[in-house]
C-alpha cells in the first residue's frame, strides 16, 4: 500500500497548539469544532458521477482519499504523523485503508478544517480537494462542525455556566428573541456540504463517497458531569441535541452514504471514566480534549467499514 507524502510533508502544515474544552488557544486542534467562521465555498456544483461496482474496485485495489477536520485527523493520538494538522497513524482513515488493503491512500485530514478548506487553502495547507483524481475510488469526508464556530459555542457555554450552574444559560444565550442561532448555522452549512460533495464527484466520478458523522460527545440521556466538563447542568442535553441536529443534517445530504458514528459511541462519551470513554474530556496522553481517542477512532473505522459493506 503506497501512502501519499502529503500526510507528512512540512509544506502542507499550519501550526496547531493543544485544544481543551474551554477553547484555549486560537489555533488548537479544535474539536470538530475549530474556529474558522463559515464562509461561502467557492467551488462549482457538478452532477454526481456513478461509482464503479464494489467488486471492480476491490479487484483493482481502492485508491482512497480521506478528507476532513480534527475528528478525522486524530489530534493528540500517538503516533502523530503530522503535528501541524494533528494527524495520527491510528485515525479512522488509516485503519480503514489498512482494512480494505488500499492500493493508494492519501490522508489530508486536518484539524481546524471547515468547508472552505476543501477547495481553498488552510493557511499553509493546500486545498484538501486537490488530493482527488479521476482514479480515486473511495473518499471519506468528515466536515461541518467547524463551520458552526463550536469552539466559540463551547467557550461561551463554559463561561456562562459560572453564572447559572444548574440552569441552561448557554441555551438561553443562543435562543434569544426566539431564534435558534445554532440551528440556523447548521442549516446554512448544509448547502456548503452539498457543494463539497458535488465537487468530489466532479473530480472523482468513479469514487464511492462516505460522509462521516460525529460521535457522541456528551451523555445521550442528557445527564451532566460538571466535575469533568464545566457546563451548566441544563446545557448538557442542549449541546447533545445540537450535535444530533448536525448529524441529522449530514445524514440528509445527497451524493454520499452517511456513516453513523454517534449510535455506536453512545455510552462512551467524555463523561465516562478512563477505559470506558472514547472521547477525551481534556488534553491527555490519549488524545486532544473533546476529541475521540484511539478506541473512538477504532469505532469510527468499524462504522465506515460496515457502511462500505452494505
Amino acid at each position: 500500500m503506497s501512502v501519499s507524502g502529503r500526510s507528512s510533508t512540512p509544506a502542507h502544515r499550519a501550526a496547531v497548539p493543544s485544544a481543551s474544552v474551554t477553547g484555549a488557544g486560537s489555533r488548537a486542534p479544535r474539536l470538530a469544532f475549530a474556529a474558522a467562521a463559515a464562509a461561502a465555498l467557492l467551488i462549482g456544483a457538478a452532477a454526481p458521477g456513478v461509482a464503479a461496482p464494489a467488486g471492480e474496485r476491490a479487484a483493482q485495489g481502492e485508491h482512497y482519499v480521506a478528507l476532513g477536520d480534527s475528528y478525522s485527523s486524530g489530534p493528540g493520538i500517538p503516533q502523530q504523523t503530522d503535528t501541524v494538522c494533528g494527524r495520527s497513524d491510528r485515525n479512522y482513515p488509516s485503519l480503514v485503508a489498512n482494512a480494505v488493503g488500499a492500493a493508494e491512500f492519501t490522508d489530508v485530514t486536518c484539524a481546524g478544517a471547515d468547508t472552505t478548506h476543501m477547495a481553498g487553502s488552510q493557511e499553509s495547507v493546500p486545498p484538501q480537494l486537490d488530493a482527488l483524481g479521476p482514479d480515486t475510488t473511495l473518499v471519506t469526508l468528515g466536515v461541518g462542525g467547524n463551520d458552526l464556530d463550536l469552539t466559540g459555542v463551547i467557550t461561551r457555554c463554559v463561561l456562562v455556566a459560572y453564572l447559572s450552574p444548574y440552569g441552561s444559560p448557554c441555551k438561553h444565550s443562543f435562543t434569544l428573541f426566539g431564534t435558534d442561532e445554532i440551528g440556523s448555522r447548521i442549516n446554512s452549512t448544509a448547502p456548503k456540504i452539498d457543494a463539497v460533495l458535488n465537487e468530489i464527484h466532479a473530480r472523482s466520478p468513479q469514487a464511492r463517497v462516505l460522509l462521516v458523522g460525529y460521535p457522541s460527545l456528551l451523555p445521550d440521556d442528557g445527564t451532566a458531569c460538571r466535575q469533568t466538563i464545566p457546563l451548566a447542568v441544563g446545557d448538557f442535553p442542549w449541546v447533545r441535541d445540537k450535535e444530533k441536529y448536525l448529524n441529522t443534517m449530514l445524514a440528509q445530504r445527497a451524493g454520499a452514504d452517511y456513516v453513523d458514528t454517534y449510535g455506536p459511541s453512545v455510552g462512551h462519551d467524555a463523561c465516562k471514566a478512563a477505559g470506558d470513554r472514547w472521547i477525551e474530556p481534556a488534553d491527555s496522553a490519549e488524545g486532544a480534549g473533546f476529541h475521540p481517542n484511539a478506541t473512538g477512532h477504532r469505532s469510527m473505522a468499524d462504522a465506515v467499514l460496515a457502511t462500505l459493506n452494505d
